[in-house]
């Protein structure tokens, strides 16, 4: 035997158990939660009044993603978690459902949990839906989720678990009438979850938190934690905060009580940035000022600034994700791929993703593949990111352009519009090919069909086919 080929059998025969052990390692747990309106500061790695300890120890032992791109409301961020697709490419673009709206997600759209599921996982989500209620073929369960409890709309009473007097409060299915802290209930249903499950087969927990959406309410024993913080929403939002991080504590706690920990890879982000707008409050019932603090971005939820749609975000899994900062630019449609990847599941039945797999770049830091960042398209505006100029064109009278380099200004204080009209119109046609590729928003379809009636004319504007589909 020539030395080459006897080197390259020894070497074959060095790899191949690596290459078998890489085919029977078992598949990770995936535990994804999303907190709902938190500020991209309102973390304590990043804000000295706040305290998450848990939050900040998975923060420190992972990757901690400074350009973590959603949507800029609830509704558009949680359909494009689950499809890996721009909500305008569905409808879902613009605001979110409304309790009494009947839309969701499209049932042609195949969805994360269905593909994990197929891959041999157990699913359950744990916490707040938001994507489709009013018909139960919108419900998680159908959806591929082969456990649920929570809440099916969105802002809920943390007490009585209610909406416009109405209990929204379900284990599969099935409404619940129980006492508790929304919070608490979430964080206490995941550990049992846990507890029961057999830890050999692969699990995809959704822990979707409403906190710490209004209303702002909490026990008192968490708002006593913060007596040295004078403005009442933001001691309430602190206390709001500091349940949800014991509570994701109680589920690691969980997870390694159940030898699970060590192969659990553990997402963790908003749904948007914290609320500076009273537009989108919902409910506050003390005096106060607006609580959330998005650190140096413009503005907040609802916003196509920075402020609304860069998230807090961090990804911890041992051993498999370097720890530090990850300053890269990535979006929530990028999770379906990336986790199916890990997940060894085919994305196979899916509409095209708008998502890739960015694996590389979460757990080494290695340059973004996404060159492009959509912040949304909606008929009335929309946002593009390519590298670090960012448009946003608000397309109603009186129409508006802001043109921003955000890695030299995050906080969007300098429009270079009128000194780069080049940039300006490539974006612009870009937001403008986008746009011809989006379906009608099933909001403004709902509600202006509520207003004037299921068969009453409808109403005259220029762009009159993004309010009604053909035929209505």
């Amino acid at each position: 035997m020539f030395p080459s080929v006897r080197s390259a059998c020894f070497t074959l025969a060095l790899l191949a158990p690596a290459a078998a052990m890489a085919q029977s390692a078992p598949k990770p747990n995936i535990l994804y939660i999303v907190a709902d309106d938190l500020g991209w500061n309102d973390v304590g790695f990043r804000s000295k009044d706040l305290a998450t300890p848990t939050i900040d120890k998975l923060a420190s032992d992972g990757a901690v993603l400074d350009q973590f791109y959603v949507q800029p409301m609830c509704t558009p961020t949680r359909a494009a978690l689950m499809t890996g697709r721009y909500p305008m490419r569905y409808g879902l673009q613009s605001f979110v459902i409304l309790p009494e709206q009947n839309f969701g997600i499209p049932l042609d759209e195949k969805l994360l949990p269905q593909i994990l599921k197929e891959a041999g996982y157990d699913t359950a989500i744990i916490g707040k839906w938001h994507l489709g209620h009013g018909d139960t073929k919108l419900w998680p369960k159908q959806r591929g989720f082969d456990y649920q409890y929570g809440a099916m709309i969105g802002e809920i009473d943390y007490f009585t678990h209610k909406v416009h007097g109405v209990t929204d409060w379900y284990r599969n299915n099935k409404k619940l009438e129980e006492p508790g802290y929304v919070t608490t209930l979430l964080g206490k249903d995941a550990v049992r979850y846990i507890e029961k499950r057999d830890a050999k087969k692969p699990m995809f927990m959704y822990l979707a938190f409403t906190a710490p959406h209004t209303p702002f309410q909490a026990p008192q024993q968490y708002v006593d934690r913060f007596k040295s913080i004078s403005d009442p929403n933001r001691r309430t939002y602190a206390a709001m905060i500091a349940a949800m991080d014991d509570q994701i504590a109680a589920v690691l706690d969980a997870l390694q009580k159940k030898g699970m920990r060590e192969n659990t890879l553990v997402i963790f982000h908003s749904d948007n940035g914290g609320v500076k707008s009273a537009a989108f409050a919902g409910q506050i019932e003390t005096k106060g000022d607006l609580p959330a603090n998005n650190g140096p971005f413009r503005e907040g939820k609802g916003s196509l600034y920075e402020g609304g749609t860069r998230a807090a975000a961090l990804v911890n899994w041992p051993g498999h994700v370097k720890p530090g900062k990850v300053d890269q630019p990535l979006h929530v449609v990028d999770m379906l791929p990336t986790l199916a990847k890990q997940a060894g599941a085919a994305v196979t039945g899916t509409q095209p993703l708008d998502g890739s797999d960015v694996w590389q770049t979460i757990s080494q830091g290695a340059p973004s593949p996404r060159k492009e960042i959509v912040y949304n398209i909606e008929m009335f505006r929309g946002a593009v990111r390519q590298g670090d100029w960012k448009l946003s064109w608000r397309a109603t009278l009186p129409a508006k352009l802001e043109l921003y380099d955000v890695a030299k200004d995050p906080g969007e204080s300098k429009n270079l519009a009128a000194e780069n009209p080049a940039m300006v119109a490539a974006l612009q046609k870009r937001i403008d090919e986008l746009a011809r590729e989006m379906k009608p928003s099933l909001f403004f379809q709902a509600t202006f069909k509520s207003y004037l009636g299921r068969h009453a004319p409808a109403p005259v504007f220029p762009n009159d086919d993004a309010f009604f589909s053909q035929g209505d």
